[in-house]
């Protein structure tokens, strides 16, 4: 990619229509006139366009979204409760003479405007499916830092199940495929919904997934969605390249074969270019400055009209995918890889993955040495429906390996490779051949050459500065505790999720003394459109534990005492806010509606209530201990930036013999945090250990735990165990409904069905833009 580019982008014979600007509710998008070039022999596969189906069809005729209607709406907690659960959240956080003024501060609140705006809140949802989510959305989309590090998590894979896949090529193959059929059964209605032990959850979020894009703009950013969005984008050391994937009918057009193809063509045209001249044309630096920077120089970038045709491209593709060129060598730099890209200087050029994003879009990033995670814009989706998208596609993954021994293995999904594909037959059953169309899809990957401005060119150069030191400035740690797990943790009657979150509170405690603002994130998807509501770990029986288990005055038998209190509270707290019945989305929600009647010139709120501009209120929003669980046999690690320059982004995920965390933070010791994480964890083993020998010493030498297993009094461990192997830095299961990310239940693997629908031809509006690669074997 060229600062000015000496192949100009290619005039399609019908320019294609800029994408439509969501509104409040909904971001429509879509395709009018479309355009295509018949396939040459150049290209690995052909195929044609189909007939498309939005996400209101599925809700009406498929299974997807039957249960959508049946969901209640978020419900309203009572004033008063919230109130008081405000109060709990603060009383540890608080010296007494602050906790005594925010005490009268919320009486008053009560006594006066609360229950006014309380009732004009109900009354301002009563037309809308959810209370918080208007508010919720605006607070992602208006925020005004960079997204990475801030904002955008990531999700790290465990390896391919299948050996021989494992090399990048293969593995983004694999991972892109399985996702096109993901997206084919969600746009036809029969991917399984959601749900949790029969309970179904909402599955608005799915549809925003694919083919939506964050753009920025003078005043915070807005969502574009594309629903009949049909390519795919792909980036190589800071270029972009990008191929049609999917028919009109939604059908992967290609195979994983020439999907590999595609790949390897686009990697061995990239390598060509010189870093000097890669570093030049990194726009995707550009994504990661502040929004409103971001938005001024995208405004320059789209006054050329070939610009703004790539960037439709880009904008209106289903994912990225970023094919990078590193190889991290243990599970901190994999994940900082994933979170932010690296830096990396060759004579004054940079040449790390950082470069090689482009953060207003879901990414599936796929290492050179194989390893691949998500990285996920926030503002359109919550990490539990990232999660059932990474947990179907690797399920499938597994699949094909088991088809690999046994070939009357089904596939998770009942996408079928489109008719027109060459050697059809990789995704389920190829649909009928006889249904021949005059027209077929070129699916040969183009790159996309820019005309950059010197404006423009200096954003770039500009931008990968202040991006380099934002890395710098922060450190990623992993810890994979192998000593045990939840299988540990539940045979001695705790709460997993509770009890690794008392781990964090122990060990900060023990290195700052005092305790902070704890966040973690509670799943709402039970209720129509919900989202989140958050957790506040600290509270006064959890200050209580801490305190004394720092205290080597207290004795063993008492801590363990106040753990078990603490570790039930936490349970109790995290099933009240997954039912949404916790204060934060509350008042959050009133707070952002009072200052809107105020703006509009109220008669009846002409000033924002004190509550809101109490110092309480402050401290709730600083938080500096961010948390979530995340829990899935399909991810390896996972985790997100620090939500304050003076906090910690601490992303865990619970297995049945294992620990894994991912700890971030800015100029703080995240490796000294960790390292007193490991510490806690062996001394409450050992503490645990010791009541439970005292209270069994009349009892037999072994037993069989829940899961069938013979194991050992002494120790809780299976016989035969060497789980007592290491918990070094560098490796999913919940057990409490709704916290974290973690509330999520394996859906029932069903096999494919084939079904007979037809096939149409309208081309492709994006045909012409970019230039083609011929070198596709």
């Amino acid at each position: 990619m060229s600062p000015s580019a000496t192949q100009p982008v290619e005039q399609s014979p019908a320019a294609p229509p800029t994408a439509q600007r969501p509104s409040a509710q909904d971001a429509p998008g879509g395709s009018a006139s479309q355009s295509g070039k018949r396939a040459t022999k150049n290209t690995q596969i052909s195929v044609i366009a189909g007939l498309g189906r939005g996400e209101q069809e599925a809700k009406d005729g498929g299974k997807t979204f039957e249960k959508q209607v049946d969901l209640p709406k978020l419900p309203f907690p009572k004033l008063e409760d919230t109130c008081k659960r405000y109060l709990d959240s603060l009383e540890a956080l608080q010296s007494k003479e602050e906790h005594e003024q925010t005490t009268r501060v919320v009486h008053g609140f009560l006594s006066n405007e609360g229950p006014k705006l309380h009732s004009e809140l109900q009354r301002y949802a009563s037309a809308r499916p959810s209370y918080i989510e208007e508010f919720w959305d605006e607070s992602y989309l208006t925020a005004s830092e960079s997204v990475v590090l801030n904002l955008n998590p990531f999700f790290i894979l465990e390896d391919d199940p299948t050996p021989s896949r494992g090399n990048q090529l293969m593995r983004a193959a694999s991972l892109t495929l399985a996702s096109l059929c993901f997206i084919h059964d969600l746009r036809h209605g029969v991917l399984e919904p959601d749900n949790v032990r029969g309970t179904p959850l909402c599955m608005s979020q799915y549809p925003k997934l694919f083919g939506t894009t964050r753009i920025p703009t003078e005043n915070g950013c807005r969502l574009e969605h594309s629903p009949e969005s049909r390519h795919v984008v792909v980036m190589r050391r800071g270029q972009i390249y990008w191929f049609e994937a999917l028919d009109e009918d939604h059908r992967p057009l290609l195979t994983e074969r020439a999907l590999l193809s595609n790949l390897r063509a686009i990697c061995k045209d990239a390598d060509q270019t010189a870093p000097r001249d890669v570093a030049k044309g990194a726009l995707g630096i550009l994504t990661t400055e502040k929004r409103k920077t971001w938005a001024g120089v995208r405004g320059i970038l789209k006054e050329h009209p070939h610009n703004a045709k790539c960037l439709e491209v880009v904008d209106s593709a289903l994912f990225v995918v970023c094919m990078d060129d590193s190889e991290p060598q243990d599970p901190a730099q994999l994940c900082s890889n994933m979170l932010s890209g690296t830096i990396q200087l060759d004579e004054g050029v940079q040449v790390g993955t950082c470069s090689n994003r482009w953060y207003d879009k879901l990414q599936i990033i796929v290492c050179k040495n194989g390893a691949a995670g998500i990285n996920f814009e926030h503002s359109a989706a919550d990490g539990h429906t990232v999660l059932r998208f990474v947990a179907d596609i690797y399920t499938e993954l597994i699949m094909r390996f088991a088809k690999s021994i046994n070939s009357a293995t089904k596939s998770l999904f009942q996408a079928k490779t489109s008719p027109h594909a060459k050697g059809a037959g990789g995704v389920g059953k190829a649909a009928d051949k006889q249904k021949d169309l005059a027209v077929e899809t070129d699916t040969a990957p183009k790159k996309l050459e820019w005309n950059l401005s010197p404006p423009v060119s200096a954003a770039i150069r500009f931008g990968e500065t202040r991006l380099s030191d934002l890395i710098h400035q922060h450190d990623v740690q992993v810890l994979e505790f192998n000593d045990w797990g939840k299988n540990f943790i539940t045979r001695h009657k705790f709460s997993p999720d509770a009890f690794v979150q008392m781990s964090f509170q122990a060990a900060y405690y023990k290195l700052y003394g005092r305790s902070e603002t704890t966040y973690e994130p509670a799943m709402t998807k039970a209720f129509f459109h919900g989202r989140t509501e958050a957790i506040r770990t600290v509270q006064p029986y959890t200050a209580d534990f801490v305190t004394a288990f720092d205290d080597s005055s207290v004795k063993n038998k008492a801590k363990l005492e106040k753990l078990r209190t603490a570790c039930a509270g936490h349970a109790k707290l995290s099933k009240n806010c997954a039912m949404g019945l916790g204060h934060d989305r509350h008042l959050y929600a009133m707070n952002c509606l009072v200052k809107n009647l105020v703006a509009q010139g109220s008669a009846e709120f002409n000033s924002i209530p004190a509550i809101f501009q109490d110092a309480g209120y402050a401290t709730l929003g600083h938080t500096i201990i961010s948390t979530s669980n995340c829990g899935n046999p399909a991810l390896r690690l996972f985790g997100f930036g620090p939500v304050a320059p003076d906090g910690f982004g601490l992303g865990y995920i619970i297995k049945d013999d294992a620990i894994s965390i991912c700890a971030s933070s800015k100029f703080l010791q995240t490796a000294r945090f960790m390292q007193e994480i490991a510490a806690y964890l062996k001394q409450i083993e050992s503490i645990i250990m010791e009541a439970y020998r005292e209270a069994n010493v009349h009892t037999t030498s072994t037993y069989i735990d829940h899961q069938g297993r013979e194991c050992d009094v002494r120790t809780g461990l299976p016989i035969g165990s060497n789980q007592n192997k290491g918990n070094g830095y560098a490796d999913d299961d919940y057990d409490q409904p709704g916290t974290g990310y973690s509330f999520y239940e394996e859906q029932s693997t069903k096999p494919n069905q084939d079904d007979a629908d037809g096939v149409k031809s309208p081309r492709s509006r994006l045909a012409g833009v970019g230039r083609r690669l011929l070198d596709v074997a």
